[in-house]
């Protein structure tokens, strides 16, 4: 007979695998302290103290004795396990080998002992492998929390020495998504920042590892006011220098091979290449998210799935258990397909995160990488499943589209061959008209068994299959409703001596087991959007038992919705001396009138994604054309009255207001560009370039007959413009995925090049062409007061310049705007001096509206506008990213989200 006692994760007690009934939560408490202290004696006032802390029930050492008795009882099925009362108090007599908690320690105490490697290695594998998630799960006294915190720090210390053993052993590839992962919970340890430099470097990834002691740096001067220790700024140094010494000692290491060499690497070595570092984003990406949502503190709400009974699935496996296990559970499906259900704010979100940092902690090479996604923006229609995957994970992971480092079509042949886990959040979030459709489209697509996750809410799922097909080969589990216990657990927890504010609350959720309250408090959100609320101590949760004003649910959930933002954005009291940037103080009234805006911008676009390019669309089409053309229209304007006067004035000005005008109200404009600066190995590249920019501005010189030393200039300006896009190209590693404030930076970066290149080298030319040009060109005579050969190339270059930009609206308006400019002859000179004043405007102009074509041009005055009529701050990314760490957003891939559905609609009805 086989026994043994599980601490690291759920509390259990198994006989030859079977659980041993250990009754409820508070009598595993008592079992808990007994067998941390196993073999020693725990004294009546010290059991009462730790099981209870400062709130034991009446007769409690009446209690304590009938949990002590049950105890025994159900123990009696374990030999050489009993509960003794000894002179003082009682112990529990057991062999420590067979509690996980004791053997872990044993293990761990003979790896560092051992005089071989591998010895050592086996040990710490042994010895990690029994955790299961955080020990004691549920629990939650002072001592008890404090075993548990001393217990992870053990833990954390046995992984860095294991860590050690398995980088000597030259092992630092398969390392790096796991100590990234731990570098998210573990901030500020230095040991851990050194072993992720080093696997970092030691990868081929000598920029990832700087970057990652430059994080680490700014993070301990910041936060902690630091500098880095000697050790670590000595590594710092090594990897700097390239120091040969740094290189792995052990076996032949499995690193990326560099880019240069990609090319000469096979297909699937490239392809292995991008799975690896897809992997590594995304633990990077999911860690951060899961750190902003407190996902990982020491006692989170229990949450609960089993399968679900509903007529939803064909698989026949019976499934159940807690956040803490779902990764290892979906492991072992025979098909591993898993349809996560639940109702609003069950926790889907919260366990498809979770799901996927477990499934990227333990990957192996080979193993296929989970990618989660939101739902909200495929059409089963419109494309296929995969066809939509690929070009979100090349959206989200743009570095995927380097053909040199990962080969052609990367993105596509990760989901094709299998090499990534689709784990897709929120079918519910779709369209409606598109449920059934988007069920019976994943089943065709993962058919034969390929693995695939997907949450949805539980009625719109049932509809969705009742009129159409099932997901055949899916475990289909349902999350529960939340334990009033645990609820009560949690309201309650990191209360200070003497706050009674929740008692009534709790003695109300006792005897009201199927109230409104209990009801409205079965969910993760509602309990967590409770405790938030009421966490200001002159708050009073009580009020939610008043039946008058809250006779239902529903009211109860309103409440809590409406009093959650306010509460996050009630700023305390701060301390005397200077605040860091971090803090922000926003009133809570106009934080929610802002949160109100953007939650009925995003209800009027019929979305739950907030992405900053189109924030444009919160303003009307004829507001927008006006917005965006006039100011340009007026630079003309200006241009014009310097080079002719008001007639010109005016065919300049009005000319581009109109065809500004219909291309911004009524046009389509491009997304936004992902793009980084990179100088090295692009010498000959801008060379050529550069002499084709030279041509150009030779041939544009000769046409217009301009003067030597002029069309010199203009060469020199136009290689130049064309030689600076060298500098720009799309990421070439997948270094982390995309983020609202990523994409901004880059977009931002293409638009100010490109409307730099168009300014100066239009802009030199008009100067010239209005100053210094001769009256008889190549094109002939000048015609006062229109040039139909001047104005046909200069049409033609508009439309193609709206083309790209705004596609056939833009082509037209842009087009006939170019036409009106560019045959707008002058045959008197005038001065250089106005001339090249004139050329300024004029490149100025034509600079703005390249920019105003771009998302961050016009992002950058639709919040402006927005920020006039009171609608969203000015500084409106700063807020957004305050939102996000404040919880209030979450944050997915290139957009912000609402943390929750119902607080979005609940903000858009307000």
């Amino acid at each position: 007979m086989t026994a043994e006692f599980r601490l690291l994760g759920d509390v259990e007690a198994r006989v030859d695998g079977q659980l041993v009934d250990l009754g409820h939560r508070r009598q595993r408490s008592v079992l808990v302290v007994l067998l941390v202290e196993a073999n020693r004696i725990v004294s009546v006032d010290q059991l009462v103290e730790r099981v209870w802390a400062e709130r034991p029930p009446q007769r409690a050492r009446d209690t304590l004795y009938g949990y002590l008795h049950r105890l025994r009882k159900a123990l009696a099925v374990m030999a050489g396990v009993d509960i003794l009362r000894q002179t003082g108090g009682y112990l529990i007599s057991v062999d420590e080998a067979l509690v996980d908690m004791h053997r872990f320690g044993e293990l761990v105490r003979q790896a560092r002992a051992a005089e071989d490697g591998s010895d050592a290695m086996a040990l710490f594998d042994e010895a990690l492998a029994l955790w299961r998630g955080d020990p004691f799960s549920g629990m939650d006294t002072p001592w008890l929390n404090d075993v548990r915190d001393a217990l992870q720090k053990e833990r954390f210390a046995a992984e860095l020495d294991f860590t050690d053993l398995r980088l000597a052993q030259g092992r630092h590839t398969e390392l790096v998504p796991t100590l990234v992962s731990r570098a998210g919970e573990y901030p500020w340890d230095e040991r851990l920042a050194a072993q992720l430099m080093l696997a970092l470097y030691r990868s081929g990834r000598q920029a990832d590892a700087l970057a990652r002691y430059e994080q680490t740096r700014t993070r301990l001067a910041d936060e902690l006011g630091l500098d880095p220790g000697p050790a670590l700024r000595q590594l710092h140094q090594r990897i700097l220098t390239a120091d040969p010494d740094l290189a792995a000692s052990g076996p032949p290491a499995t690193a990326a091979p560099p880019t240069a060499a990609a090319e000469e690497s096979t297909p699937d070595t490239r392809l292995d290449r991008a799975a690896r570092e897809l992997a590594t984003a995304i633990t990077r990406q999911w860690t951060a998210e899961a750190e902003i949502r407190s996902l990982h503190r020491p006692a989170p709400i229990r949450l609960r799935w089993s399968t679900t009974g509903r007529p939803v699935t064909g698989a026949s496996e019976t499934l159940c258990g807690d956040i803490s296990d779902v990764a290892s559970k979906f492991r072992s499906l025979p098909v591993r397909q898993l349809v996560v259900l639940g109702e609003p704010g069950a926790g889907k979100t919260v366990l498809a995160i979770l799901l996927t940092l477990g499934l990227l902690a333990d990957r192996t090479p080979g193993d296929p990488t989970p990618v989660l996604m939101s739902l909200t923006s495929w059409n089963p229609h419109r494309d296929h499943l995969h066809t939509w995957l690929a070009r979100r994970l090349l959206e989200e992971y743009p570095g995927l589209g380097s053909t040199k480092a990962y080969g052609r079509d990367a993105a596509t042949l990760l989901v094709t061959d299998e090499r990534v886990i689709p784990v897709l959040d929120g079918l519910d979030e779709m369209a409606p008209g598109l449920h059934t459709a988007a069920v019976d489209a994943m089943d065709q697509a993962m058919a034969g068994g390929r693995p695939l996750v997907v949450t949805c809410r539980t009625n719109e799922y049932e509809n969705a299959v009742r009129h159409g097909a099932i997901l055949a080969g899916a475990a289909v589990v349902e999350i529960e409703p939340v334990e009033l216990d645990d609820a009560i657990t949690f309201l309650t927890a990191r209360h200070h001596r003497g706050d009674s504010r929740w008692q009534p609350v709790v003695e109300h959720l006792r005897h009201h087991r199927d109230g409104p309250l209990a009801q409205a408090l079965s969910t993760p959100l509602m309990v967590d959007l409770a405790r938030t609320a009421y966490r200001d101590p002159t708050s009073d949760p009580g009020e939610l038992l008043d039946p008058r004003r809250f006779p239902d649910r529903t009211t109860i959930e309103d409440q809590l919705l409406d009093t959650w933002v306010p509460a996050v954005y009630a700023r305390p009291p701060q301390p005397p001396g200077p605040q860091t940037a971090a803090v922000r103080d926003y009133g809570p009234e106009q934080a929610q009138q802002w949160l109100t805006f953007l939650a009925r911008h995003l209800r009027h676009l019929q979305t739950r994604d907030f992405a900053w390019e189109h924030l444009v669309r919160a303003l009307p089409r004829p507001v927008r054309g006006l917005v965006f053309s006039l100011p340009v229209a007026g630079l003309f304007a200006i241009a014009g009255l310097l080079a002719r006067g008001p007639v010109l004035a005016w065919v300049y000005g009005l000319s581009t207001a109109v065809g500004g005008c219909a291309a911004h109200g009524w046009g389509t404009r491009s997304g936004p560009l992902r793009v980084k600066v990179r100088f090295r190995r692009t010498a000959l590249p801008f060379l050529g370039r550069f002499v084709i920019g030279l041509v150009i501005g030779f041939v544009i010189g000769a046409v217009w007959s301009l003067p030597t030393w002029t069309v010199v200039i203009l060469a020199f300006a136009f290689g130049f413009s064309m030689g600076l896009h060298v500098w720009l190209e799309a990421p070439r590693e997948i270094s982390r995925a995309s983020s609202p404030a990523t994409t901004y930076a880059q977009d931002r970066l293409a638009t100010l090049a490109f409307a730099l290149s168009v300014a100066v080298s239009i802009g030199l030319f008009y100067g010239f062409a209005i100053s210094v040009s001769q009256p008889h060109s190549h094109l002939g005579a000048v015609a006062d007061p229109f040039h139909f050969a001047r104005a046909l190339p200069a049409g033609l270059v508009s439309a193609l310049f709206g083309w790209f930009a705004f596609r056939y609206i833009g082509s037209v308006s842009y087009g006939l705007a170019g036409f009106a400019i560019g045959g707008q002859a002058m045959a008197q000179h005038i001065p250089l001096s106005l001339g090249l004043t004139a050329g300024a405007v004029f490149g100025l102009a034509i600079g703005l509206t390249t920019a105003l074509s771009r998302s961050w041009g016009v992002y950058l005055l639709s919040r402006v506008w927005l920020a006039l009529l009171g609608r969203t701050p000015l500084r409106l990314n700063q807020f957004l990213e305050d939102a996000h760490r404040r919880g209030v957003l979450r944050q997915a891939g290139s957009v912000y989200q609402f943390r929750h559905a119902r607080l979005h609609d609940r903000l858009s009805q307000t």
